[in-house]
């Protein structure tokens, strides 16, 4: 069983095709329904619960039974900058071009790189991966973590835990209330 879960937040209450990434947006009217199957989903009870700061993903990890919820920013979406809120098909210009081409190394305005979202999800992966290893034996129980973030975070997450280029996992689809094992 793993010791420990990647889990989307539940639907947001955006107009489809809205560029929100960091974005504070409201919860769909179906969150209670939709946190009560991920919590029936759950194979057990976290001991603990990390949560993107973003209250999306924070309503969900506060659901989850656990004693506490940790915070971390390195779990929030990527940062689209000046492109939070708006329509996608409202922003065709040389810069939004040249992101299409190469989110990697391009930035929204003041926004930030797939490569720097990937560096902190990365890091953020290795603190809490070394946490599991070095916890349990001598009879203490390893902790059951539950990480409640966004679907640019559980992508680059599996692109750190199965070796390959995030841009292979960039449009992955991952749907609200998703849970999966983190590797």
């Amino acid at each position: 069983m793993p010791a420990a879960l990647l889990i989307r937040h539940t639907s947001v209450a955006v107009v489809r095709g809205v560029c929100y990434g960091q974005s504070d947006v409201p919860l769909a009217a179906t969150f209670a329904a939709e946190a009560a199957d991920v919590r029936a989903r759950l194979p057990w009870v976290p001991t603990e619960v990390w949560s993107s700061p973003s209250a999306r993903a924070l309503r969900l990890a506060e659901t989850l039974g656990a004693p506490a919820v940790r915070i971390d920013a390195r779990l929030l979406e990527l940062n689209f900058g000046d492109w939070e809120n708006r329509a996608w098909e409202s922003f065709h210009d040389a810069q939004s071009e040249a992101w299409a081409r190469d989110p990697w190394n391009a930035r929204p305005p003041n926004g930030e790189t797939a490569a720097g979202l990937h560096h902190r999800v990365g890091e953020v992966r290795a603190g809490l991966l070394a946490r599991l290893v070095g916890t349990g034996g001598a009879g203490r129980p390893s902790p059951r973590i539950a990480i409640v973030t966004h679907a640019g975070v559980i992508r680059s997450w599996r692109a750190h835990a199965q070796s390959r280029p995030l841009m292979e996992l960039f449009s992955a689809a991952i749907p609200f209330g998703h849970v999966e094992a983190a590797g």
